[in-house]
């Protein structure tokens, strides 16, 4: 007999089925009903195995992913970097922090806010980081505002200024000498310090003259930029010493009043704004608080003014022609304006600017004008345009005219004197109050506010001539100048001292003042 065999189709069969069973095992599949096996995981890529190396032990890793991820510079993978930092431990959050600080910088160059876009450039400037200069470029080829291109050119220069080919230094100390940059006179001065070592090489030399040249013209502009901000504080001043001292002229120059609670008057109106702040906090809706101090300002004016009527009506009334009488008068109502002050509001208390006069411009480089003194001085301005048109373009103007060139002659022609004098002492009042109002944009309010401004109002009138509208603009305009040029070199005590001594001076040569007075007052 032969030996058996199987027939074709269980043959083919069982082929196919080895077929099936090797070709699972390499795919790693099964065949129905066997096992499952386990999916290879696919290789990580560089920024995800970066982001995983970030948690690492391994210090030489965790620099390495840092400065890999830096490189990368992706806005996108701040989220997966807090995720990383919420459950990290601190050395892990320390080393995360300046990757995140530079790629939100990143991020803040292409923002809406111009400030945020000038602060992120910054930011990338004081950094350092030779990877930031790409970012930086890109975004001064669109940017258009002009102190944010100034910020990014200023910190490109600054990179570059830490590179390591001197040509690149050379460049960057003269880009920044025609920028007048502060921000870089550290830097441009460890340069001139290296350039003077016995052994600094003629490169280093190179760089380091680049650097004295910078710092030239930077110091150059500094005193320039320092002296235009000296003016401009200076004006401020003025302008409130304007406003208050327009008032006391007035009442001066008119009843021949010697107010040493004028002051006060300027102390009520600051916290007469002060309440209206704590008003507006208290019952108004949280939107209408920028608009506090547009109502404090006829708020200030109102109280001080009725303040200054009932003064006048109290005390000042039954002591004209009493020069030495009023003013001892005055002045005990001045501490006692003092002293409740500090009773009932304490010992120091704050205005809080509204938005709109928070912040600056920049005009030029180094030279910040805050809004609040700006608003100031266009404060004053409008004061003077309106006390000039109530006394030369209104009848009570007259009035006020006639009364303070011939008193008995105004009283024969039927003025009423005795409600001018009222009246007018109200005004003068309001003017104080609304110089306080003023003055709580730029300091505190404490009751001992008005003694600071006194001396420095009555030395303008004096100065000025006693009811001289023009004397009293000048004069306000040199005392307060000449304050500010003087406390830097002698302090704020000596500078004023010095400054009365020049009055005394030049009131010796023209008692009358700058502009003569006339009236009964000349004429007494």
């Amino acid at each position: 007999m032969g030996e058996p065999r199987l027939p074709e189709g269980v043959l083919l069969r069982s082929l196919i089925v080895l077929v099936l069973v090797f070709s699972s095992c390499e795919t790693g599949t099964a065949v129905a009903g066997g096992p499952r096996s386990t999916p290879v995981a696919p290789p990580l890529s560089l920024i995800d195995q970066a982001l995983a190396d970030l948690s690492s032990e391994d210090q030489s890793k965790q620099d390495a992913a840092v400065q890999r991820l830096s490189e990368q510079g992706d806005p996108s993978l701040l989220l997966k970097l807090e995720a990383i930092r919420d459950n990290a431990d601190r050395s892990v959050r320390l080393a995360i922090k300046p990757l995140m600080d530079l790629l939100k910088n990143r991020a803040h160059l292409s923002s809406a806010d111009v400030d945020q876009r000038r602060s992120a450039a910054a930011d990338l400037g004081s950094a350092g980081k030779a990877v930031a200069v790409p970012w930086l470029e890109a975004a001064l080829a669109t940017e258009s505002h002009r102190w944010v291109r100034y910020a990014i050119e200023e910190s490109i220069a600054l990179i570059r200024l830490a590179s390591n080919d001197p040509a690149d230094k050379i460049k960057a100390a003269a880009k920044l000498g025609e920028l007048r940059s502060q921000n870089a006179v550290p830097a441009l001065k460890d340069l001139v310090q290296q350039g003077g070592d016995s052994g600094a090489t003629e490169q280093q030399k190179s760089v380091a003259s680049a650097a004295r040249a910078a710092i030239e013209q930077i110091d150059i502009w500094a005193s320039w930029a320092s002296a235009f901000e000296t003016i401009f504080r200076g004006i401020s001043l003025s302008s409130i010493l304007l406003i208050m001292s327009l008032g006391l002229a007035i009442v001066f120059g008119l009843m021949g009043v010697i107010n040493m609670a004028h002051g006060e008057l300027m102390m009520v109106g600051a916290y007469a704004t002060f309440v209206t702040q704590e008003c507006f906090k208290a019952y108004l809706p949280q939107g209408a608080f920028d608009y506090y101090f547009l109502a404090s300002m006829p708020v200030s004016f109102l109280v001080a003014a009725i303040c200054g009527l009932i003064l006048e009506a109290t005390v000042i009334r039954f002591l004209y022609g009493r020069p030495l009488e009023t003013m001892l008068a005055t002045w005990g109502v001045s501490l006692v304006l003092i002293q409740a002050a500090r009773v009932y509001f304490g010992d120091l208390t704050s205005v809080v600017a509204p938005s709109w006069l928070s912040g600056g411009a920049q005009v030029m480089v180094g030279v910040y004008l805050p809004y609040n003194r700006i608003f100031i001085i266009g404060l004053s301005i409008l004061c003077v345009a309106g006390i000039y048109f109530l006394l030369f373009r209104t009848g009570v103007g007259v009035r006020v005219r006639a009364v303070t060139q011939n008193r008995d002659m105004s009283s024969c022609l039927g003025i009423p004197t005795r409600k001018v004098d009222a009246y007018t002492f109200a005004f003068g009042s309001g003017l104080a109050g609304l110089a306080g109002c003023a003055l709580t944009l730029i300091g505190n309010v404490e009751p001992g506010l008005g003694q600071n401004y006194i001396v420095d109002s009555f030395m303008v009138v004096v100065t000025g001539g006693v009811g001289k509208l023009m004397g009293t603009i000048v004069a306000s305009l040199g005392i307060g100048g000449l304050n500010k040029l003087l406390e830097p070199s002698f302090g704020a005590v000596y500078g004023k001292v010095l400054i009365l001594v020049l009055v005394v001076l030049f009131l010796q040569r023209r008692p009358s003042g700058l502009f003569t007075i006339k009236g009964r007052h000349a004429e007494s």
